[in-house]
């Protein structure tokens, strides 16, 4: 099975949290998933930079400039990944556009997800119907999963899409603007979330885009199965040692 399908499988709400690849230095990579699954985070979500990130807010737009800048690459990534599962045994997910995974070769750049022991991609630029008439089959031959993502526009008719062609989470976008530019949930998206949830779909759902401290967690999991947390990380190592990454946990898991 599925590391992903394992890890949902727990009698827990899930932490995943967002870092690009390569920020604030080329060689992090490794170091800081090390350390995000050593203090006790679920999952975790390894940015591929892109130059032009259209869903991202400027705080991830910016650390994945300065990853480029570094020299990080989709190849070098996947050869600083190449003995993570040694060291590493929860599920890791690449979060990225589909231009670079493309110029890379899809089946080419899915087998090597598979050869480094990346267990799903988020690609928010693939249409669904794209993903499954061309690429579904090869994202099922190396058992990676596809997660899509929803926003409080979504319809429930293309949410109940979504579900029917997911099999592991849906990624519950909180609101409609990028990432990065919430504090804290009000009314409309709490009342999103209990939504959501009352259409009993058949993927849990984690919910992503404005949580950054235990409040926005809580209020993000009450109803969903686990958070994401992105700038709020990417802000933290980037004036933070790296060995400082149990101070931001702890934060939010206290």
């Amino acid at each position: 099975m599925n590391r992903i399908n394992i890890k949902l499988q727990e009698n827990k709400k899930l932490l995943s949290i967002y870092f690009t690849a390569g920020y604030p230095n080329l060689n992090d990579t490794i170091s800081i998933i090390q350390e995000l699954e050593q203090n006790g985070v679920d999952m975790i979500e390894i940015g591929l930079p892109f130059s032009d990130p259209l869903a991202d807010g400027p705080t991830i737009q910016e650390s994945s400039t300065q990853a480029i800048a570094n020299g990080m690459t989709t190849s070098l990534l996947f050869e600083q990944l190449k003995d993570i599962r040694k060291s590493v045994k929860i599920p890791l997910i690449i979060m990225g556009y589909f231009n670079p995974m493309m110029q890379f070769g899809m089946e080419q750049f899915c087998k090597k997800c598979a050869e480094v022991g990346i267990d799903g991609l988020i690609i928010p630029d693939l249409p669904l119907y794209v993903y499954e008439t061309e690429y579904k089959a090869i994202f099922e031959k190396y058992n990676l999963k596809n997660v899509f993502l929803i926003t409080p526009q979504t319809s429930n008719e293309r949410i109940t899409q979504i579900d029917a062609i997911s099999d592991s989470f849906i990624y519950m976008v909180s609101s409609a603007a990028v990432t990065g530019s919430q504090s804290g949930f009000g009314d409309e998206q709490i009342d999103y979330f209990k939504r959501i949830a009352s259409l009993n779909l058949k993927n849990p759902q984690i919910v992503g885009f404005g949580i950054n401290n235990k409040e926005t967690f809580s209020q993000a999991t009450k109803h969903q199965k686990g958070a994401i947390i992105g700038s709020a990380f990417i802000t933290f190592i980037g004036n933070n040692p790296i060995n400082r990454i149990k101070d931001f946990v702890q934060k939010i898991r206290i």
